[in-house]
């Protein structure tokens, strides 16, 4: 398997039904609003179908680490409990979303399976792939947090409760490239030895 392969899987259980979920994660630009830590932009391309199947996206996301990344999604596929995306540009590859009630619990399930494109990502995933994969369980976690306190706006009852239901955590501004330099730096050594 190539270095810049990744496959991740993350599990979120709310307090919501399967159909509270789809509905929001079915309106990708409202991403911004409830998800800003990780989407600094959203917009719709392509409408799809009247159920959304061939809905084209194109993102601008971010996590902690300090690069932000353009890519695109189209929804290939929807199923009675979630829908599968295919991605290209900085990232290439699909995700599926899954949905499955359990009582008064949702259990929501992403499979997402890329390559990394961005040259960033794909020349240093050999040496940096575990602080890759942490950044993108930062920002699914920041995910899983967003939307609980979006649960909770549209649960409000009243404008009072509503402004008790904090923002949603917003875009890093702390640095990681000291990390990043050190990193680099044990590359450029690597890459020198291996000339030898």
């Amino acid at each position: 398997m190539p270095t810049n392969d990744y496959h991740f899987i993350t599990r979120w259980r709310l307090n919501a039904t399967t159909e509270e979920i789809a509905h929001i994660l079915a309106d990708a630009p409202g991403l911004t609003r409830w998800w800003p830590s990780v989407y600094l932009d959203v917009r719709e391309l392509a409408p799809g179908d009247a159920r959304g199947l061939g809905k084209v996206i194109g993102l601008h996301t971010k996590g902690w680490l300090p690069y932000t990344l353009r890519w695109q999604f189209r929804i290939s596929e929807i199923a009675p409990n979630g829908f599968t995306l295919q991605a290209e540009g900085d990232f290439v590859g699909r995700g599926i979303w899954t949905f499955a009630q359990e009582g008064e619990w949702a259990v929501v399930t992403y499979d997402w399976k890329i390559q990394a494109d961005k040259p960033l990502l794909r020349y240093l995933s050999f040496l940096m792939k575990p602080i890759f994969a942490a950044n993108h369980h930062w920002a699914m976690a920041q995910g899983e947090r967003s939307l609980k306190l979006e649960l909770a706006r549209r649960r409000a009852s009243s404008p009072a409760e509503l402004a008790r239901i904090p923002a949603p955590p917003g875009p890093t501004t702390f640095s990681p490239l000291p990390l990043l330099g050190f990193a680099a730096g044990l590359a450029l050594a690597y890459a020198l030895l291996r000339r030898r």
